[in-house]
């Protein structure tokens, strides 16, 4: 099996396997799945070398994590979540970085430098921003938030990644917008 090759149905094998403890088979796995982790961490750090980081991270973390894994819905759903989440984190850590060390120059590093700080491809910095501030108060819709509005994920395959009934997910997606939409409109 070439990584390029790699269906959904091999790749959950792999997984099952890896998770039975078959080594061999986890480095298969994570050969096969470092491209579409690569992908999922482009979507949120466009900046090749961040997005790269990210990924690096992501396959650890699935390496250190795969038990965790119900195996009810595909591998590759439980995956994104994971690269996702490591994705959004390498976000955070960079903006921190990116906070000026001289309190005189707080007015000139209000906003995270562009070029030290990723953005989720396509959409704008205020987002991730937003998403931050409605994790604080409100931490249980942004991951549907993000896996539905941002990914584009069907609402079934959020309720299986999160393990919520359809109906809060699509309660915690429409209550999630609600409080994102006036955030984005201050912004523009």
């Amino acid at each position: 099996m070439t990584e390029a090759a790699a269906t959904p149905d091999e790749i959950d094998d792999l997984a099952r396997r890896a998770q039975d403890g078959d080594r061999d088979a986890l480095e298969l796995l994570l050969a096969a799945i470092r491209p579409r982790t690569l992908n999922v961490c482009r979507g949120v750090l466009p900046f090749t070398p961040d997005a790269e980081d990210a990924c690096q991270d992501a396959l650890i973390k699935v390496a250190e994590k795969i038990g965790t894994w119900n195996r009810r819905g595909r591998f590759t759903t439980w995956l994104h979540v994971v690269a996702v989440n490591t994705a959004r984190s390498t976000y955070r850590r960079m903006k921190n970085q990116a906070v000026a060390a001289d309190p005189t120059e707080s007015q000139a590093m209000q906003r995270p430098d562009p070029r030290t700080t990723s953005v989720i491809a396509g959409t704008r910095l205020d987002l991730l921003e937003a998403m931050e501030a409605l994790e604080r108060d409100h931490p249980q819709f942004v991951e549907p938030l993000l896996l539905r509005d941002v990914y584009g994920l069907p609402y079934e395959e959020i309720a299986q990644i999160v393990d919520a009934p359809l109906g809060t997910i699509k309660a915690q997606i429409h209550h999630g917008r609600r409080l994102v939409r006036p955030m984005l409109a201050e912004s523009q």
